[in-house]
């Protein structure tokens, strides 16, 4: 199956394109230096819909597909990639939701979510990163809630999210199988937020620890069914896979960019240094392997939308976008030379922030397994 780019995705393209590069691009040196968490580019986002972008109508939503989505963020990323992942992850907090919530917690939670309100997903604890079965995290029943104790890292949103999706273990010895998923709010008693991490790039983006000390939630905090918890993150990493995808494209397309320009202005020898040679091959390379990287997340995101499966598609493109942006960014470095190396140019965040996309939503080594996984059950 292939992908097809219809006139409605192509008038989001140019939307969310104007958005990026007047409101998203001019912030993202400053927004770098200082990581200030940008609450007013989320309620601007929020206004065009890009925080319920696959939120359905009856929530509030736009009601859109993971195409549309995959678009949005890419080029949401292409201008500001803080944002991007701001957005990526919230959509992953709001998935969770409509893949395994009630019909009481859909229409609680999906029309904050879509109005604004930032969700983030908590899976990752300091002793259990790729292997979510060993998670220590636990929830005990008592009466007519849940008590919820101990902790997560590495969250995205963490602090600015108002809603929480967080995995517990609910059967201590049945690994993946005595998994559970709760929804927890911000300023639930025994909930709270400990140190915020200093990374190496998308500053502006809060990633940190999430701490349950006795934490009593409703017992319909529940999301979804007791034990099947696993389930629901495994189906709505699927999406997010696409949406790290589309982010690393958004930095690919970015730098790539950023290098032409420079190769057209700078001067080397008495010419402009993209007719060299060396440069060409460069720019023509980057080109290629971000047209190959589109295509196969476009298609990951229309195999979803057409109801057929795509986790493997999703892995594929996760892995092979993350490649991309980083070969991409360190080209455009080496582009810019000595320039490259400086604040002076935006190159050297892009490589910063192309990074995480090989770490975040499973690793390239995570993402290889599961595509080998599938090719041979």
């Amino acid at each position: 199956m292939s992908y097809i780019i219809g006139e409605e995705h192509e008038l989001l393209r140019r939307t969310v394109r104007e958005f990026a590069e007047q409101e998203l691009a001019p912030r993202a040196k400053e927004m770098d230096e200082t990581g200030d968490f940008p609450y007013d580019l989320i309620k601007k986002a929020a206004e065009l819909n890009l925080t319920g972008i696959m939120v359905p109508e009856e929530y509030g939503g736009a009601d859109s597909d993971l195409l549309s989505t995959a678009i949005a963020i890419e080029e949401v990323s292409r201008g500001n990639a803080s944002v991007g992942i701001i957005l990526a992850a919230h959509k992953l907090g709001a998935d969770c939701i409509m893949i395994a919530g009630t019909e009481q917690q859909k229409q609680k939670y999906l029309p904050q979510l879509a109005g604004g309100k930032l969700s983030a997903f908590g899976l990752t604890e300091p002793g259990a990163g790729s292997d979510a079965g060993s998670l220590a995290t636990s929830a005990v029943r008592d009466g007519d809630f849940w008590v919820l104790n101990g902790s997560k890292c590495f969250i995205t949103n963490c602090g600015p999210a108002e809603i929480y999706m967080v995995a517990a273990k609910t059967d201590k010895e049945a690994g993946v199988k005595g998994i559970s998923t709760f929804i927890i709010e911000k300023g639930t008693p025994g909930f709270s937020i400990g140190k915020l991490e200093e990374k190496m790039g998308l500053h502006a983006s809060a990633t940190g620890e999430l701490i349950m000390s006795d934490c009593r939630i409703p017992a319909e905090n529940l999301l979804g069914s007791l034990n099947k918890g696993f389930s629901t993150f495994m189906k709505a990493l699927d999406g997010g896979r696409v949406g790290i995808a589309a982010m690393a494209l958004g930095i690919a397309q970015a730098s790539l960019d950023a290098s032409i320009e420079f190769a057209k202005q700078r001067k080397q020898f008495g010419r402009p240094i993209g007719t060299f040679q060396a440069i060409g091959f460069y720019l023509a390379e980057m080109a290629t392997k971000i047209e190959a990287a589109r295509s196969l997340n476009y298609r990951a995101a229309s195999l979803k939308d057409a109801g057929q499966p795509y986790s493997k598609e999703a892995a594929m493109s996760k892995f092979y976008a993350a490649e991309v942006a980083m070969w991409c960014t360190t080209k455009a470095v080496q582009i810019h030379g000595g320039y490259g190396y400086t604040k002076n140019f935006p190159v050297e965040r892009y490589m910063r922030e192309a990074k995480l996309t090989e770490i975040g939503e499973g690793t390239s080594e995570v993402n290889k397994m599961v595509i080998s996984r599938l090719l041979t059950e």
